[in-house]
């Protein structure tokens, strides 16, 4: 198999992200304004209700199959076996989710509200299994779903235009974003025979599967508590109007993660095998990069968004969700340490067979956080969910980190890392020196919005310049490449 370019995956996946985003940032201004905010309510509601099924479904099998396929990715039969036998487990996780599903919504009577919205969403648990992304993730080979998410946004951002024109329109809404989400996923699943044969198959070697996936998949029930139980927590102790407050704050913070987790999705498959190979130098070579290039980005955007907090919602959303600043200017500390926590534990501690660790700091950050969000949503409400959430990735990420010590100290206390921390630092001064001029400097919403990114990106890679930032250097030098070929 051809080497991958990192820097190409990158760019295919991150292009993948920004159309998962532009999805939400044509819609969600349109629909917060066309529904009303407890329609938005049950929305969220009903869909973070289904994600708990849709893990349950899911049994950690994507994490584990990256990590596990991407040893077997340059032999045909051995990675045929392991396809069939995954995809088998994945099906019967997802038969057993759906008779979990339907036997709660018998028992619990105070989801009658929820129903028709939930069965809507309960399509993504089977389309999720179908769509086999794994193995495009093993193969290190974006250009597809790249191309198949473009056309299934724009057919979902026209229908979305047509068809939701009312207040009570939240039903099809949630149908449209199902579409949108996994409406490709079959096709997915028969170009995936263009890398391998994938079958049913009785004979999965459960003795080698079974205990690291459940291991996984235990981390995973971890992580969702704590990153949905704020959700559902606030739900059931406040009223739908919280939860559409909220989930305004979470949908932006949510949509700003995704895109700088681009470049970590496509670095994971090439971890997770150097790791395998035993090919420790590359393998600090590659993390070490990861490490450099997020910390440059992170620190800015989670610093730049909270400066711009209200002009966000107002342009995202409306006036009417302005109660949700605050709770994103405390949300979007938790990018920071989501993105790092992910490092340590998707890029080594996976790699590195130490699942078990993940497992024990995931379920004490859930189990702190839910702890957290008892005491602090009586008090605070939706700002309370979002202070624990950053508590919890704080916590997470002290956690993920002291695990794999040994593997990254080389790498964090490389003179070249820390000089990186240092100048974004510096960086995000500049930033903030920028936003408080254009607010003062500015009437328009739009005019101190436009000037305060643009000048604030213009001070940041100045900044760094002239702290001699070498990633500043190589994005400079690519810049003008592109320029030159362009000319």
């Amino acid at each position: 198999m051809n080497k991958k370019s990192l820097g190409l995956n990158a760019v295919l996946n991150g292009f993948r992200s920004i159309l998962n985003l532009f999805f939400p940032l044509i819609t969600f201004p349109y629909v917060s304004r066309v529904l009303s905010v407890s329609g938005i309510g049950i929305y969220n509601f009903s869909g973070t209700y289904i994600s708990y099924f849709i893990l349950i479904a899911g049994l950690g099998i994507s994490t584990y199959s990256v990590r596990e396929g991407a040893k077997y990715r340059e032999n045909k039969a051995k990675i045929n076996k392991f396809s069939s036998q995954i995809f088998s487990l994945n099906m019967i996780a997802t038969i057993i989710a759906y008779l979990l599903l339907f036997v709660s919504l018998i028992i619990f009577k105070n989801l009658r509200n929820y129903v028709s919205c939930i069965l809507i969403f309960s399509l993504q648990i089977l389309f999720t299994t179908l769509g086999t992304e794994w193995i495009y993730t093993i193969y290190e080979d974006y250009a597809y779903i790249t191309i198949r998410s473009i056309i299934f946004k724009i057919i979902s951002i026209i229908l979305l235009f047509i068809l939701v024109r009312k207040p009570e329109d939240y039903l099809i809404y949630a149908a449209i974003t199902v579409f949108s989400a996994v409406g490709s996923n079959l096709l997915n699943f028969i170009h995936a025979r263009s890398f391998v044969h994938i079958r049913l198959t009785t004979k999965i070697n459960w003795r080698y599967h079974l205990k690291p996936v459940l291991v996984i998949f235990a981390s995973a029930v971890a992580v969702t508590i704590y990153v949905s139980a704020d959700t559902t927590m606030l739900g059931l102790l406040k009223n739908d109007y919280a939860v559409g407050i909220y989930s305004t704050s979470v949908k932006i913070y949510q949509m700003a993660q995704s895109l700088l987790s681009a470049l970590l999705t496509v670095t994971i498959p090439r971890l997770a095998f150097l790791w395998g190979q035993r090919r420790i130098g590359e393998y600090n070579h590659v993390l070490s990069k990861v490490l450099d290039s997020l910390g440059v980005l992170v620190l800015p955007a989670s610093v730049g968004l909270i400066m711009l907090s209200r002009e966000v919602i107002l342009i995202i959303a409306s006036e009417k969700y302005l109660p949700s600043v605050n709770s994103l200017r405390i949300i979007s500390w938790a990018i920071i340490f989501s993105i790092f926590s992910w490092i340590f534990s998707d890029c080594v501690l996976i790699p590195a067979k130490r699942e078990n660790l993940v497992l024990r700091n995931t379920i004490v950050t859930a189990v702190e956080n839910i702890i957290l969000n008892f005491i602090l949503i009586p008090f605070m409400s939706y700002d309370g969910t979002s202070l624990s959430t950053v508590i919890a990735e704080f916590t997470v990420m002290i956690m993920n980190g002291y695990s794999c010590w040994d593997i990254i100290k080389p790498v964090v206390f490389k003179k070249e890392t820390l000089k990186n921390l240092l100048d974004s630092i510096i960086g995000c001064v500049g930033i903030v020196v920028v936003c408080l001029l254009c607010d003062f400097g500015f009437e328009s919403m739009i005019l101190k919005t436009i000037f305060s990114v643009v000048l604030s990106i213009i001070m940041y890679g100045a900044i760094l310049v002239l702290l001699g930032n070498n990633n500043a250097y190589s994005m400079l030098d690519r810049a003008k490449m592109i320029l030159k070929s362009k000319l």
